[in-house]
């Protein structure tokens, strides 16, 4: 399930009208001065200690490309958007969490933290029993889970006699219907349909070969992603139009989950660009924080605009200026260090999300970091970029340890990301051709030895964060 599109706007500036005069060298100074991030993020989630951070990333925020970014001075990640019916039918689903091979098989895994986990469906019993899933790491069976989520009532079909659901692998999940198994399968222990969902605390943590593997210290609801509709039922973006459903599963995902557990939410700034819409965006958020959520993070575009268009910072602005008092993080047409620190300085956001900017691009979070600190921003040589490709490829083979043709798909899997690292190659075109013929491990080293063989030294890159430009109107 994906949330991206081919069709999507070039890399291009936002529409921040008044902001062309903003110093992000200076931004950073003053954020500096106030201890480097907004203090109620690390209050909330401990190790969130800058204002950026990496947003999810459908078909790429898998845990080798979180770790590079970690290792680049990113202090916080976000899964992709996870479907809430994909994860109570087990298989893969859950899995793409990467919470289990790369433990086992990479050293340093469990530093892929803090971690938020990102939920995104059509219903509130659903979303909350996949949310706890996650929590718990999927510590109860499959067949728990999916009895709190359809507990006395029919599964995920409407008023139909009986429904199944497929693993991404094509195995068929039997799902509860009421009658002869209520008793086993249906409610339990005096439970009714508005009983809530709870977490049990104590498997919030599991063993794996002895070790304790801590779970998401954040659940991040998607309200945002573009996608289409399934059945007539709304999920991601489209929950903006419809905002009592988008508030039960709000509500519904909160009661499940334990205080500990930060819960946050992913928005667009409205569905479309009509007064209803907006307003409809104004009555979800004030909920969000009336329900006890620690932020939202709010793209600059609509769900109309899916990818298409630029972003609005100025709304971001009037968005942050409404709900003073509220975390309120942004996300849109962030390309470059500099621009992380111009959306804070221009909208007041309390950190900044970064999406397609980061794709190939990790030194994004390390020039974020010297630009904080007052140093001058740095290109990567050659040689980093060698390095991070060989880290990248070898995270990529711990995460597909144990699949059938593991390292063909890590090869396949390469090449995506390799297309985007080739923008920092001085023979960007040729690279990048070469990145697209990769298919096999045999391929990509070859690759290597032809393009990265010599060394060199990256010219500063404090000229990027000084010369990008953002639209007036």
């Amino acid at each position: 399930m994906s949330c991206e599109s081919n069709n999507a706007t070039a890399p291009s500036a936002a529409i921040a009208p008044g902001g062309e005069g903003i110093n992000p060298l200076e931004v950073a100074r003053r954020v500096r001065e106030m201890g480097g991030v907004d203090q109620r993020l690390p209050a909330i989630v401990p190790g969130f200690d800058a204002p950026f951070f990496q947003a999810g990333l459908a078909g790429y925020s898998d845990a080798a490309m979180r770790l590079i970014a970690r290792r680049h001075g990113c202090p916080y990640c976000v899964t992709e958007a996870l479907l809430d019916r994909t994860l109570l039918a087990g298989g893969r689903g859950f899995a793409k969490a990467d919470l289990g091979e790369l433990h086992d098989n990479v050293p340093g895994g469990a530093g892929d933290h803090p971690l938020a986990g990102q939920i995104m469906g059509s219903d509130p019993e659903e979303m909350a029993a996949a949310a706890l899933k996650m929590i718990e790491l999927g510590a109860r069976t499959e067949r728990e889970y999916r009895r709190l989520a359809y507990r006395g009532r029919l599964g995920p079909g409407d008023n139909r006699p009986a429904e199944t659901l497929r693993q991404p692998g094509g195995e068929v999940i039997e799902w509860v219907v009421c009658g002869e198994d209520e008793d086993e399968l249906g409610r339990e222990d005096g439970a009714t349909e508005d009983t809530p969902i709870v977490c049990d605390s104590s498997t919030q943590t599991r063993s794996r070969g002895g070790e304790a593997v801590r779970s998401f210290e954040v659940i991040d609801v998607n309200l945002a992603c573009p996608v289409k509709k399934i059945a007539s039922k709304a999920r991601g973006g489209h929950w903006l139009a419809e905002p009592e459903g988008a508030i039960r599963i709000l509500k519904a995902v909160r009661d499940a989950l334990p205080a500990s557990v930060a819960c946050t939410v992913k928005l667009r700034r409205s569905f479309d660009d009509t007064p209803e819409m907006a307003a409809n965006f104004e009555r979800i958020l004030i909920a969000v924080r009336d329900l006890g959520y620690a932020w939202a993070t709010v793209h600059g575009r609509t769900v109309r605009q899916k990818y298409v268009g630029p972003s609005r910072w100025d709304v971001l602005r009037d968005i942050v200026r409404r709900h003073e008092g509220f975390p309120i993080l942004g996300s849109g047409d962030v390309w470059s260090a500099g621009d992380i620190f111009r959306m804070i300085g221009y909208a007041g956001v309390a950190a900044v999300s970064v999406a397609r900017g980061c794709i190939g691009n990790p030194w994004i979070f390390r020039q974020a970091r010297q630009i904080l600190a007052g140093e001058r921003a740095t290109n990567p040589t050659l040689e980093e970029q060698r390095g991070v490709l060989e880290e990248h490829f070898e995270l990529l083979l711990a995460v597909n340890r144990g699949m059938r043709h593991g390292e063909e798909a890590s090869s396949r899997m390469i090449r995506k990301f390799g297309i985007r690292f080739a923008a920092h190659h001085p023979e960007v075109e040729s690279v990048r051709k070469a990145m697209i013929a990769v298919e096999s491990h045999a391929d990509w080293r070859r690759m290597l030895e032809t393009h990265y063989a010599g060394g060199g030294h990256g010219e500063p890159g404090i000229d990027r964060v000084e010369t990008t430009t953002v639209k007036p109107a």
